[in-house]
């Protein structure tokens, strides 16, 4: 436990360091207090501080650093969460619809959750990260659009809004009457199924249909059960790049290297962001505190989306410990909230 001139004096020391990455020495903190201590005495307390693995002292400094433990203390007990100042969230909100919206007037949730990691690296100006949901194995909606003389967009979308597409070739020109008359029957008579179990249910249904109507549905419940099966990528990563201009991260070639070996392979990420699935609200993991970090001086901030109110998956920003949390943590809270708003509202 430490006293309360122990914890301001630490409080401050990280604050400092933060701002500006530099050790920070007795003489400094004296100055930055209200505590009205003398040099030698903060010095002892440091002293202290550093006997119980709070600080640390590098080689080429009198000045001290704080260690991933007086991090984890920092954010669970002495971090002050601002509110997001330089963008409303009617403004984000508006970039999370405006990127969602597809030509067939739905919210795809996948390039929602596309925005989103962007949107959390461009406001944090570190790595956007987001779980995708696992796709659904069945169809809300098919809709048929036509290219060329021989070639039609089918397009699918999933109960969770998710839309994907893929170009037919067919063997004649369909009328936009036709297109629309099957893509109505399917709709109709088969959303909610699978793939499968439509084309089973189909067969039965042939006989009421002109003979190219139906080839051209079989055609479409063969491509779209190709579509659903596919997997998806279960982690998006946006902004990578950015943490090459973090010193604390791009100066040391090892860390590095195990940072886009994280990004890489996705493993050890997925497992971290896994962890807070069930959480509620924002989630703090510092590498050399969590040995879900598997980098020394790496963060990451996440919290879960929810679709319906479900949780369906998390998302976060990843960056150097030196980050400023009172920044990133509503960065995150806030996209969180509207993403899941913004998926709830494409199903409605």
């Amino acid at each position: 436990m430490l006293d309360n001139r122990a914890r301001t004096l630490l409080k401050v020391l990280v604050e400092r360091y933060i701002a500006d990455g530099q050790p920070v020495g007795s003489r400094s903190l004296s100055k930055m207090t209200e505590l009205e201590l003398s040099p030698a005495t903060i010095r002892n307390v440091m002293s202290d501080l550093e006997d119980m693995g709070f600080v640390a002292s590098p080689h080429t400094s009198a000045g001290r650093i704080p260690t991933p433990k007086a991090y984890r203390l920092f954010v669970d007990t002495m971090l002050t969460v601002r509110p997001l100042t330089e963008i409303s969230e009617e403004s984000l909100q508006g970039q999370l619809q405006n990127s969602g919206n597809s030509s067939i007037q739905t919210l795809d949730s996948s390039r929602l959750i596309t925005s989103a990691a962007s949107l959390l690296s461009d406001l944090s100006h570190f790595a956007g990260v987001i779980t995708t949901p696992k796709r659904s194995a069945v169809f809300k909606h098919v809709e048929f659009l036509a290219l060329s003389d021989r070639r039609i967009l089918l397009i699918v979308v999933t109960p969770d809004g998710d839309v994907q597409n893929r170009i037919l070739s067919v063997d004649r020109q369909y009328s936009s009457s036709e297109l629309i008359e099957a893509g109505n029957f399917i709709n109709q008579h088969f959303s909610g199924m699978t793939f499968d179990e439509a084309r089973g249910a189909l067969v039965a249904d042939l006989s009421r249909l002109k003979d190219d109507i139906s080839l051209l549905m079989t055609q479409a419940m063969a491509v779209g059960k190709e579509i659903l099966d596919e997997p998806s990528d279960p982690v998006l990563i946006s902004g990578e790049r950015r943490l090459l201009d973090v010193e604390d991260l791009s100066t040391d070639m090892g860390k590095l290297r195990s940072l886009f070996d994280l990004f890489e392979r996705k493993t050890a990420l997925m497992r971290l962001l896994d962890t807070s699935v069930q959480a509620a609200g924002v989630q703090i993991f510092i590498g050399g505190d969590s040995n879900l970090v598997p980098v020394q001086d790496m963060s990451v901030v996440v919290a879960p989306y929810t679709l319906n109110g479900q949780v369906v998956g998390t998302l976060g920003v990843i960056g150097p410990t030196r980050m400023a949390y009172e920044r990133v943590v509503p960065i995150v809270d806030v996209t969180a909230r509207l993403l899941s708003s913004a998926l709830s509202a494409g199903q409605n």
